[in-house]
């Protein structure tokens, strides 16, 4: 029996050094895919970084073994030779399974090196298993034990990149340097291994030196294929990566603009502290009516057509994108003041015309705020910040118009952020107070109700309007506290008034709609009377126009278990909302109040007629009225000509505290007294 001599060809070995390093790399790419992405993705990220680092260390295998050649014809075991492919593959899935948490101990990271060193070797002495030939196989196990040392050892490097780049998406020459070492190690490993092996054949007459040189097909082929595997699910993920997942990553599913994400990446590659550019933050108005009243599919058909009519807009250097919602922003390069308001004008007549949607046909409008680089900022936070400020002025000034950024404005954020801040804790603080304004009813010349009205005296800003504060509570949802805290001081403080013998008066108490939205009002309102006493028909709920943009058969649903309970509602500002007159005998109610806007100009004929069609439409449906806003005798004369006794205003009291209304009651009580005396 004799030792057979092994040769190699060099250039297959390069070939199988080259296909190491490629390997190598490809799963080091992959590795950030696996870390990065989550669920189902992540799998599908795990089992395609597992196939590219398992096949291409059997491919390296097997292509060393190309270059591997002895004097006897050598064939191999199909099944075994998959099975050493699949050894491969198992051991690199669990050693990347084990070290996705986002921190990886010493255990897991010593067990998934001997996982897949323990695989590596496997696959090797498998894949040497499923030789064929007309010798006996035996091995040195000195540089058997070598072979599978380097094993862990480079599956250990391998692991190791892997945790160095799994945050790592992007190509660098730090990866080809890590796939450089890594191709070294398997090779040594490989080719280690093939040392250890010795091939004894007992029957001369077997040797044949044509076989030196010659290619076994087979395994070229099946080699070529797993390395055409390794370049397709390379290839695949970056195709995946920078289209697919890009465009899936960086545009808005809806509209197809590109999306805040891509927001932020546009504006990182663009700002710079010399080049001009303007911002133009856009906001639909009254998005939300139209998604409430039309639905969700008519809502998204708005903002997909409102997505198209912006592009049409777009000039060179100019790029809009869907932050989200109703919410669009609109980036022009070289663009002055001047030009960013001549694009806003533009924007808000494309906005303004109408859409067709569905047999629907609507009208919205668009308030838009602009900022000004490097005027307002350099930096993306800056510019958004200021743009949605402008925006939000826009907005809360009569909409459908476009605002630029002042430092003005931001003296008004920081002052609301403050307000916000303190609000927070003004209640616990006991900062509020009520102030009750009377109602009088001339025909009978006496008090009829009060109207509880909320005040805040802010330790640094002094008293702050209600104009200012109440729209901050109700975007936070702070509202809700504080009108369960003036719903029950109202009710103690009429139900104190009853138990003095003062005139019977209705406290009326104003109600947002965030209670409605809340289903917390008929609670709130329950459990106000019972701990006060008070009798459910001395408490009266004003709501306002806009209120029934809210749900309307939910809204009416609970304004008609308040009424069902006692509680008298009453409509407040009529006049100045968006409710529609055909919907208004539905909506269970006791009471219009005028809106001021129209008293306060009743001296204009055409407020009178507005004024009298509502006095008249009011008796006609046998609603309680009211006028706000009283000041003049011309006015009491003119309402009381026209039907409406009952009035609210500064000719019959300001808002007074409860001393000054206590006195002021108690100055008409003496009166009556000496009246009837």
């Amino acid at each position: 029996m004799i030792l057979l001599q092994e040769s190699y060809n060099g250039w297959v070995v390069m070939l199988s050094f080259v296909i190491a390093v490629f390997a190598s790399y490809s799963a080091l790419n992959l590795a950030a895919k696996i870390y990065g992405s989550q669920g189902k993705t992540q799998m599908w990220w795990l089992a395609a970084g597992s196939c590219v680092m398992g096949c291409g260390v059997w491919s390296m295998h097997f292509v060393g073994m190309l270059a591997f050649h002895l004097n006897v014809p050598v064939s191999y075991d199909i099944p075994i030779t998959l099975l050493s492919m699949l050894a491969s593959i198992v051991a690199s899935c669990i050693a990347f399974q084990m070290l996705l948490a986002k921190r990886v101990d010493r255990r897991k990271f010593a067990l998934s090196g001997l996982f897949m060193g323990s695989g590596i070797v496997a696959m090797h002495y498998t894949g040497m298993a499923a030789m064929r030939l007309p010798a006996e196989l035996r091995y040195d196990w000195t540089y058997w034990g070598l072979s599978a040392l380097i094993a862990l050892v480079t599956s250990y490097v391998a692991l190791f990149l892997f945790i160095r780049f799994r945050n790592q998406p992007s190509v660098s020459w730090w990866k080809w340097a890590s796939a450089l070492v890594m191709g070294v190690a398997i090779c040594g490993m490989h080719y280690t291994g093939m040392k250890a092996a010795q091939f004894w054949c007992g029957d001369l007459s077997l040797l044949d030196a044509s076989e030196s040189g010659r290619i076994n097909f087979t395994l070229l082929v099946a080699v070529a294929l797993t390395t055409f595997f390794i370049l397709l699910v390379s290839w695949g993920a970056m195709f995946l990566d920078r289209h697919v997942l890009e465009k899936m990553a960086f545009s808005d599913p809806l509209t197809g603009l590109p999306n805040r994400h891509d927001l932020n990446r546009y504006l990182g590659e663009r700002l710079d502290d010399s080049k001009p550019i303007a911002m133009l933050f856009i906001d639909l108005d009254r998005f939300k009516t139209i998604n409430d009243t039309l639905g969700h599919d008519i809502g998204d058909m708005l903002v997909q057509e409102v997505g198209y009519r912006l592009r049409l807009l777009l000039r060179e250097g100019s790029k809009a994108f869907r932050l989200g919602g109703d919410e669009f922003l609109i980036v022009a390069e070289q663009s002055d003041q001047a030009e960013a308001e001549r694009l806003a004008a533009e924007i808000l007549s494309a906005v303004t015309k109408p859409f067709h949607l569905k047999e629907n046909e609507l009208y919205i409008t668009a308030s838009i705020g602009i900022s000004l680089s490097p005027r307002h900022g350099t930096d993306r936070a800056s510019l958004l910040k200021a743009s949605d400020t402008a925006m939000y002025n826009a907005k809360n000034t009569g909409k459908n118009k476009y605002c630029v950024f002042d430092d003005e404005l931001d003296r008004k954020l920081l002052r609301r952020l403050e307000l916000e801040k303190d609000m927070r804790g003004a209640s616990a603080r006991q900062e509020f107070y009520i102030v009750y304004q009377p109602k009088w009813d001339t025909e009978s010349e006496r008090p009829v109700g009060v109207e509880a009205l909320m005040r805040w005296p802010h330790p640094r800003f002094g008293v702050v309007s209600p104009d200012e504060f109440i729209p901050i509570a109700e975007e936070t949802g702070l509202i809700i506290p504080m009108t369960r805290w003036a719903l029950t001081e109202a009710c103690r403080q009429n139900k104190s008034w009853l138990d003095k013998g003062m005139p019977p008066l209705t406290v009326s108490v104003n109600v947002s709609v965030r209670l409605f939205e809340s289903q917390t009002l008929l609670d709130m309102i329950r459990t106000a009377l019972e701990h006060t006493g008070l009798p459910a028909r001395y408490l009266e709920l004003e709501i306002t126009e806009s209120t029934i943009l809210y749900d309307v058969r939910d809204m009416i649903k609970q304004l008609s278990e308040l009424r069902a309970m006692g509680v008298r509602i009453s409509m407040d500002d009529f006049g100045s909302g968006y409710s529609s007159l055909g919907s208004l005998d539905q909506i269970p109610i006791d009471t219009l109040k005028i809106d001021r806007l129209f008293i306060r100009e009743s001296d204009s004929p055409s407020k009178r007629a507005i004024v009298g069609a509502i006095i008249d439409m009011a008796i006609k449906l046998r609603l309680e009225l009211v006028a706000e806003g009283v000041e003049t005798q011309e006015q009491i004369d003119f309402l009381r000509s026209s039907g409406c006794s009952i009035m609210q205003g500064y000719y019959y009291g300001r808002p007074m505290n409860v001393d000054q209304i206590d006195e002021w009651l108690l100055q008409y009580a003496d009166g009556q007294e000496k009246r009837s005396g």
